[in-house]
């Protein structure tokens, strides 16, 4: 067993002993937060882990390799890397009792960085998370109409025919990035602000600043509904996706494993990283929940039983969505059909009825020998069941055209748009629960706002920040910057500063002062399973992610998707490279995070060392003291 650990002088007088632990958390009973009850800090912690992802990226992931087949690196990987990296989060927080950035500078002065670079990650997909709950809004807002606004195409000027756009593509498709976005043909091509998802955006931060108003004491509320309600959604989804025709299709279609995508190495990539974005690892914002729990809480039972639900959702919320994607391609394929079946009997003057789905080949045949120089003028379309079902669609395409049409064609329509949204919302919120103490806490750890400053004062001004900020996401530009932000400001920092999460905390703060810790804070110490994939195996599995991903982006063009009605093979979005100056912002939104860990290592270094120069001239003779930010410093 590995039992290499640097060298960590002082470390002893920056976190409290076992027993001073104790006497520390009843002196604070009064003045820092802590949850009413277990199952509030349990319903808070999978409210932040299960996100929107469960529901539209997961699924994808498993159609795109192999349906079922993506189950098997996916749990490999949720036991080797996602459990044992909450179990250590969760464990770290209750240890020392601090938010990410009190928890790493404790350890060690120079670690602040990570807990900096997880603020600055929470921070950033922030921005983009909450502009997703705006658009939900937007959608939950006009569901309250029979019909739908997005199940049929509006009438042009004259009332004569279609809009153009609308009957070339199709009506959710319209509404999605004409009605709703209004979306431009470029990047570059800014517009103006569009008022109605500006309202919408002011709603969303508006509802997230009264739940956060007052930290976990406000949230801890919230969180009875906005992470109970998901399941009770999902669950009347599945049962009416059942009753529909071809559901069956779709779950069957999902669960078929094509095994010789095992094979492929993006496939384990691809697992890998959405254990770790299910999570919701590295944004620090679970070791400042589990650093309000009582000092002798179960922390293991408490990840392993968050891992279980989490896995659970993944595979449940990907069952319900194939259901209804499974209606919707059957649908699709119904219509293809009848389309070619009405062909057949115009050309023939068949009668209504004569021609199905079952005998249309058949008929084909016969009157191909009746008429062969009319049968060879006439175009049928390619109707294929497996064509329809693998039209898969990841992210917000998922949510805002594949389920809206397939909602469309239920009955009740506007009953099933409504709990939907109200759905994507709640699991929305929940996240940025954990995205708000991601940025709140350390704030106050780095005490850049004075603690005189009351809570809800500090917590409005990140609102209002966030919100003015955000006014990019609702430009006719938007939703190409909310891709940017998305592939780029959750992704390679989140890896970076998990690495050096589980690195510190093994080889710096030492392992067997860890484990100590947890038999300390649980009863036992923890058992060969944890010792290897803290030590070696989580590690290591990080590292051929983040270097198989950054290979893969590197050798990668970089495209992003573009809706113009003007592109010859329209309605499909067309393909075009970024602007020379984005990879300027691309830099900033992964480089900004993950540089600020060597930055402020090395910042802290030349004040160490210019600190030692100093005391061998004299200025400063003592062997040790205490410094501004409350780190002992030492001479040499």
């Amino acid at each position: 067993m590995v039992k290499l650990q640097l060298p960590n002088p002082g470390l002893e007088d920056r976190i409290p002993s076992h027993a001073e632990l104790e006497v520390l958390e009843k002196e604070e009973a009064d003045s820092r937060p802590k949850w009413d009850n277990k199952a509030q800090y349990m319903l808070t912690c999978i409210g932040f882990c299960v996100g929107l992802g469960n529901v539209w990226r997961f699924p994808y992931l498993c159609q795109s390799h192999g349906g079922g087949a993506f189950m098997i690196p996916f749990l490999i990987l949720l036991v080797l890397e996602g459990i044992p990296l909450l179990h250590l989060e969760f464990a770290i927080g209750q240890r020392l009792r601090k938010g990410s950035v009190g928890v790493w500078s404790s350890i060690h002065p120079t670690l602040k960085g990570v807990g900096i670079a997880a603020m600055f990650v929470s921070f950033l997909v922030g921005l983009y998370y909450n502009t997703i709950i705006a658009w939900v809004m937007w959608y939950f807002f006009n569901s309250f109409q029979e019909p739908l606004p997005w199940s049929s195409c509006p009438l042009n000027d004259n009332q004569t025919d279609y809009i153009e756009e609308c009957a070339k593509s199709s009506p959710v498709d319209y509404f999605w990035y004409r009605e709703t976005l209004n979306i431009s043909t470029s990047i570059g091509d800014s517009g103006s602000i569009q008022w109605w998802l500006l309202l919408c955006l002011t709603c969303a931060w508006g509802v997230l600043y009264v739940c956060t108003i007052r930290g976990i004491e406000t949230t801890g509320k919230a969180v009875y509904v906005t992470s109970t309600l998901p399941y009770l959604v999902l669950t009347i989804f599945l049962i009416r996706g059942l009753t529909l025709k071809g559901s069956t299709s779709g779950i069957v279609y999902l669960f078929t494993p094509n095994v010789t995508e095992l094979a492929n190495p993006v496939t384990w990539l691809d697992a890998g990283a959405q254990v770790f974005y299910s999570f919701s690892l590295a944004f620090g914002g679970l070791i400042s929940f589990s650093s309000y729990n009582s000092v002798h809480n179960n922390c293991e039972k408490d990840a392993l039983i968050i891992s279980v639900i989490n896995g659970f959702t993944s595979v449940y919320a990907a069952t319900v969505i194939y259901s209804i994607i499974g209606f919707r391609a059957t649908e699709r394929y119904d219509d293809c059909f009848d389309k070619n079946i009405l062909t057949l009997m115009n050309a023939f003057d068949l009668p209504e009825g004569n021609v199905t789905q079952d005998n249309f080949e058949q008929m084909q045949q016969l009157c191909n020998a009746t008429d062969p120089t009319i049968f060879a003028s006439l175009k049928f379309e390619t109707c294929n069941l497996e064509t329809f079902l693998n039209d898969g669609v990841e992210g917000t395409g998922l949510a805002f055209i594949v389920f809206t049409e397939a909602i469309t064609k239920m009955p009740v329509s506007p009953l099933w748009s409504i709990l939907f949204f109200i759905m994507l919302f709640c699991l929305g919120l929940s996240s940025m629960f954990g995205n708000m103490e991601g940025v709140l806490v350390p704030l106050q750890d780095l005490k850049i706002i004075p603690p005189k400053v009351p809570k809800e004062l500090v917590t409005g001004l990140i609102c209002v920040g966030s919100y003015l900020i955000a006014f990019i996401f609702v430009l006719k530009s938007g939703n190409y910057w909310l891709a940017l932000f998305d592939s780029f400001a959750g992704s390679i920092p989140l890896l970076i500063i998990a690495f050096f999460e589980m690195f510190s905390v093994v080889y710096i703060y030492g392992i067997d002062r860890f484990n100590k810790d947890i038999e300390f804070m649980i009863g036992h110490k923890p058992n060969i399973f944890w010792q290897v994939t803290w030590r070696v195996v989580s590690p290591l599995i990080m590292l051929v992610i983040f270097f198989f991903y950054f290979v893969v982006k590197v050798n990668e063009e970089l495209l992003y998707s573009v809706w113009d009605p003007s592109y010859e093979e329209f309605p499909k979005t067309q393909k075009v490279e970024y602007p020379s100056w984005v990879y300027a912002i691309i830099v900033t939104l992964a480089g900004m995070p993950s540089l600020a860990i060597p930055v402020f290592a090395i910042y802290k270094a030349i004040r160490n060392f210019c600190q030692k120069k100093s005391d061998r001239t004299g200025l400063m003779i003592s062997t040790s003291e205490t410094s501004v930010n409350g780190n002992l410093k030492y001479s040499a």
